[in-house]
């Protein structure tokens, strides 16, 4: 074998086992993910096979754990069938994997989403984590086109205080992909959080990073317009 056919011999096994790691990787990647969430997503799943009316109009929560431990999320809207689906720790492609189970098999008519949080934190780009949001959006609407999404902005915390720029370039990016599209929202969380470009920290437990009942009065008073109007 002269020189050249040694090198693209050589290339072409370094190339083959490029592939094959990536391939191996992306399917490790996915069954962690599988992993991680699976027990939380069936539990989400068994209690509402019992409380969940098919007949009824919906309005689906999801996300990551700012979603999950809204506890009164329900009561505070008692004239629409709310359904919870976040899991706590979850970013956009963790919703993306369960789109099924945690949004679609409810056929809802808005669906309320909180992701991007944790990806930003994982140091995750902004813009990866948009296309992510995208492919949700695009799954959301082949299964309805006349699903409402409405993203909720990243939310400032004490604990992710010093990466506030990179959040708040992903809300950017956010509200200027809902300008693109009538059937898309953008709930602005973050500036109601804020005192004179501050941070109001009475409205945190003590991980500095979930929300008391005064965030969460803050967030139903941005949302709450959404949830009501037809």
């Amino acid at each position: 074998m002269n020189r050249v056919a040694r090198l693209l011999s050589t290339e072409f096994r370094v190339s083959h086992f490029i592939t094959v790691s990536l391939i191996l990787l992306g399917n490790y990647c996915i069954s962690q993910t599988a992993n991680v969430f699976s027990d939380e997503v069936k539990k989400i799943t068994s209690k509402y096979d019992t409380i969940w009316d098919s007949k009824k109009e919906t309005i689906v929560f999801t996300g990551s754990s700012s979603i999950r431990i809204w506890k009164k999320l329900e009561a505070e809207f008692p004239n629409h069938q709310i359904v919870n689906s976040g899991f706590g720790g979850s970013q956009a492609s963790d919703l993306l994997y369960f789109i099924n189970e945690l949004v679609l098999s409810f056929n809802p008519k808005k669906v309320f989403i909180y992701e991007g949080d944790n990806d930003l934190w994982a140091k995750k780009r902004p813009i990866h984590v948009l296309d992510t949001t995208e492919d949700i959006i695009r799954r959301i609407k082949a299964n309805n086109p006349s699903t409402q999404v409405i993203l909720i902005a990243a939310k400032p915390s004490i604990s992710r205080w010093k990466i506030r720029r990179k959040y708040k370039r992903f809300n950017r990016k956010l509200e200027n992909l809902a300008k693109k599209d009538d059937q898309l929202n953008f709930v602005d969380v973050w500036n109601p959080m804020l005192n004179n470009k501050k941070l109001k920290t009475d409205i945190f437990i003590e991980d500095g990073l979930h929300m008391n009942q005064k965030g969460y009065d803050i967030w139903y008073e941005a949302i709450k317009n959404l949830v009501n109007q037809p």
